[in-house]
């Protein structure tokens, strides 16, 4: 149990919020959201002790543990995997450096031996036999092979430095657990799994994260950080989202009357209850939705970026064949290999693979930026492509203003091109910044702003929320809903997928799974299962 009392943050003259009195109870999982620098990643600080708040306390429960995951993942690169691991308890990493201090004394004392005594019964009530195997388990589940629970931290990847640290925070089984956008740089398969675990989690959990589908997956409660106030509701991200987007159409209706407004958010409460109970999500096991006071639901000020694609022309028939496309990696692995498919009319294509280079190489080739190992590939000449690339350094090593960048990429005057900018949500000065000092968020959403000039009738989607906040993600993924042209993307971002692909086709060194469904229904197929084993291989 976390308990605020009074808790105000503020940097200078700036208040980020004040008069904070929440408690956070066991059994729950509170999604804190927010738009950019509304202070999420703060409120954990606060809480941590990492920051001092301004004013206020936070107070645990009676002997109970905190863990939090950390965002450093160079301070451990001396230590092995596993010790890592085991250093998340910190209480039980104490005794057994303590202990092993003790047993490897030459001069062995009788008080050594109490002493030793009385930490190997602290050692037993903490779990401390189990522990390595427990580190070990958790680990795996992660995604980090055996072979690599001794190597030192240093001589890990950047992305296998996530996981561990992650397994850090969730070791020991803590009383409060704190995490700041677990899911950054895990597969979807590793998502799934910690979807599961936090399920079946029976402490306190507070996290921040983009992931929509992951709030929605585990929150029993949201936590909206608005109005420079922190507001708790019941329910999950998507619950609180619908019921902002019903308040502002409200607040628009200036002449709904009072009791029409209140029946109307009764009825869509209803409704959403109703979803929830018939629901496979986990957090359709617990309580979600108590004691709401409906005159909370306000329209939210977060701002909504206005990405809306559309086509100059129609799509003939033919869109894209691909035949016997080869990739190899520039370490000699095979990327993918005998790739053949037709894309047809009006599909929605996610790509997916074990090794996310897979999806780049491809989209890299039917570009025309990369030569493919083997195979052809072949656009239909109705056919006109606007490509997100997954980097987009080389666009912006320049000095030019917004305005000047876009004007690159189209025709038309400053009028016109600020107009596509304030779509992004840029606005008076902010158009004259220098596109090189601009953050991943503005890039992405001058990237956007540049697929949009083109107007084409096939969109090329190379993990497009990378960077995005949650309104960016929301419109982004509100508008391929209604595109009518073709869509060939990578993601991993869960709702995404399962919201705009109407087809999957999985690249692997072996050729690759092409299927007509939803996202839901293939990860859960054990006939895909078995299938996706057989093309893979031996490689993990």
């Amino acid at each position: 149990m976390i308990t605020l009392s009074n808790i105000a943050v503020q940097f200078g003259k700036r208040v980020l919020y004040k008069d904070v009195n929440m408690k956070f109870t066991s059994g729950n999982i509170y999604g804190i959201i927010g738009a950019n620098g509304a202070g999420k990643s703060t409120l954990l600080k606060a809480i941590s002790g990492e920051l001092e708040p301004t004013k206020g306390t936070v107070e645990l429960g009676p002997g109970e543990r905190l863990s939090v995951l950390s965002q450093d993942h160079f301070q451990y690169d001396q230590e092995t995997v596993l010790n890592t691991v085991l250093m998340g308890h910190t209480t039980m990493w104490d005794v057994m450096k303590e202990r092993e201090a003790l047993y490897s004394k030459a001069d062995f004392s009788d008080e050594d031996g109490i002493r030793v005594a009385e930490l190997e019964e602290k050692f037993a009530e903490m779990g401390g036999y189990e522990a390595e195997s427990d580190a070990a388990a958790l680990l795996s589940g992660l995604g980090i092979k055996e072979s690599k629970h001794y190597q030192l931290m240093g001589e890990l990847s950047g992305k296998e430095k996530v996981r561990v640290m992650l397994a850090k925070a969730l070791f020991g089984n803590p009383d409060n657990l704190l995490l700041d956008e677990p899911t950054n740089d895990l597969d979807l398969d590793t998502v799934q799994w910690l979807e599961q675990y936090l399920s079946e989690f029976e402490h306190t959990v507070l996290v921040v994260s983009h992931d929509r589908h992951f709030l929605d997956c585990v929150c029993t409660h949201t936590v909206d950080i608005d109005f420079g106030k922190v507001t708790m509701f019941a329910g999950n991200y998507s619950f609180w989202y619908q019921s902002s987007q019903l308040a502002l159409r409200q607040a628009q209706n200036q002449k709904a009357k009072a009791e029409e407004k209140k029946k109307e958010l009764e009825e869509f409460i209803r409704r959403f209850s109703a979803n929830v109970a018939k629901s496979k999500q986990t957090t359709s096991r617990k309580k979600m939705l108590e004691k709401l006071n409906i005159e909370e639901i306000r329209p939210s000020t977060r701002k909504y970026p206005g990405i809306i694609f559309q086509m100059d022309r129609e799509p003939g028939n033919q869109i894209l064949e691909v035949e016997g496309l080869k990739a190899v990696s520039d370490d000699g692995t095979v990327l993918f290999d005998n790739v053949s498919f037709t894309v047809e009319k009006g599909d929605k294509v996610v790509f997916l693979s074990r090794d996310p280079r897979a999806m780049t190489a491809l989209f890299e080739i039917i570009n025309g930026n990369r030569e493919a190992q083997a195979g052809t590939f072949n656009w239909g000449i109705t056919i006109t492509t606007a490509y997100l690339p997954l980097d987009n350094t080389e666009f912006f090593q320049s000095e030019l203003n917004l305005v000047d960048w876009l004007s690159q990429f189209g025709e038309g005057n400053e009028v016109y091109f600020k107009a596509f900018l304030g779509r992004m949500l840029f606005s008076g000065e902010e158009v004259l910044k220098k596109v090189n000092v601009l953050s991943g968020g503005e890039k992405m959403r001058c990237m956007i702003a540049r697929m949009q000039l083109k107007n084409a009738n096939c969109l090329i989607l190379d993990t497009p929320t990378n960077h995005l906040d949650l309104e960016s993600i929301q419109a982004f993924n509100n508008n391929l809903k209604l595109f009518k042209g073709n869509i060939l993307f990578a993601s991993h971002d869960h709702e995404f997928i399962e919201t705009v692909a109407t087809r999957i086709i999985e690249l692997t060194p072996n050729g690759i799974i092409d299927k007509l469904m939803e996202y839901d229904e293939y990860i859960s197929s054990e006939a895909i299962k078995e299938q996706k084993e057989k093309l893979y291989g031996t490689q993990n």
